[in-house]
């Protein structure tokens, strides 16, 4: 028997889609969102409303934003000479934790996975060709930062492909590089599975 009211159950049967949301937190979150003052629960409810409509795309990296360019691509101070490839924006995040990293991004959006139906014209590696042919200022270097599971590695191989084809259509030089994976510090070599020793030994460096 459902002893929840159909209002407070609908909204945690919702809660319920959202990734790592389990049936007790959904349950949790919609008693919390019925005790916010109204108010607050206005103000959240609009923003949630207004979202899809307010966030687009940045028209140089596709990073999400609400104007035209992202803060990242109006920052003067970015390496424009270098763009490191991310599969989503939540990898930019990663990526810009720790202000290790200066230059600029483009995301995808999406990792070729023919398994579920996904080929390169799903995702935006065209964009970056695109961009990289009309790309005033000289790049140098471009990052394939790609998660390192099968669908990562063969997105980066496709890419990797078409960025030689452009290279030899347009004579333009830049490196492409792909992030070192190995492992992690701290980390026994017991419980290493074999694409991270495999990846371990392929990144080793003189020491």
């Amino acid at each position: 028997m459902n002893i929840l009211s159909s209002s407070i159950r609908e909204i945690a049967l919702f809660l319920e889609r959202l990734p790592g949301i389990g049936e007790k937190t959904a349950n949790r979150l919609a008693f919390y969102f019925l005790r916010l003052p109204d108010q607050d629960l206005k103000d959240f409810a609009d923003t949630v409303k207004n979202l899809k409509e307010k966030t687009k795309l940045c028209q140089i990296c596709l990073n999400l934003t609400e104007g035209t360019v992202c803060t990242i691509d109006e920052d003067a101070s970015r390496d424009r000479t270098t763009i490191t490839v991310v599969e989503e924006v939540l990898d930019i995040i990663s990526l810009e934790t720790g202000n290790i990293y200066k230059g600029t991004y483009h995301v995808l959006h999406g990792r070729i996975d023919p398994m579920n139906n996904v080929q390169p014209e799903d995702i935006y590696v065209q964009k970056l060709i695109d961009r990289l042919e009309k790309e005033k200022e000289t790049v140098q270097e471009v990052i394939l930062a790609t998660n390192p599971d099968m669908e990562g590695e063969a997105t980066a191989m496709y890419i990797k492909n078409k960025l030689e084809e452009l290279q030899k259509k347009t004579g333009k030089e830049f490196k492409v590089t792909r992030l070192g994976y190995g492992l992690p510090i701290g980390a026994n070599l017991e419980y290493a599975d074999y694409m991270t020793l495999r990846k371990s030994l392929e990144n080793r460096r003189a020491f």
